[in-house]
């Protein structure tokens, strides 16, 4: 299994966990975490990622996120048939940075592209081109596995 997790799933742990929903969201990308660490899930990294996350404006967290493109398993780069794909994307009404995300995520055959952003699992709900997820979903499929 291979799986793709946008930016905001790798900022989760970071987020205001007095929130039931964003605590339960991270506890679930750590448990995810600990299954790309285990081996049983395999991570995808990209360019946008390394993009994105240099403007975290927290150090220490731009440090611990960035750390996980050494455990990837594939790291995506720009190529003229990504930019397309993200055209395309962008065309279902994606903003441009999602629809990069998710063609990293296709062009790298991801099985899975996790969000916690809900319009953008709205907006991608009804395509076929990958399955995407939030972590929890994500999460009781893996437990479901072991």
């Amino acid at each position: 299994m291979l799986i793709y997790l946008d930016n905001c799933c790798f900022n989760r742990p970071f987020d205001d966990q007095t929130q039931p929903r964003v605590r339960l969201e991270a506890e679930a990308k750590l448990f995810i975490q600990q299954q790309i660490i285990a081996g049983s899930v395999g991570l995808a990294w990209s360019y946008m990622l390394d993009y994105e996350n240099s403007f975290n404006p927290f150090e220490d967290r731009r440090r611990a996120i960035d750390r996980w493109r050494t455990r990837s398993h594939v790291d995506i780069v720009e190529t003229p048939e990504l930019l397309d794909r993200a055209r395309q994307l962008h065309a279902l009404g994606l903003r441009s940075k999602d629809a990069l995300h998710v063609a990293c995520a296709i062009a790298a055959r991801c099985d899975f592209f996790l969000s916690t952003d809900d319009l953008l699992l709205r907006k991608l709900a009804r395509q076929s081109l990958i399955t995407v997820l939030n972590p929890l979903a994500l999460a009781a499929i893996i437990g479901e596995e072991l």
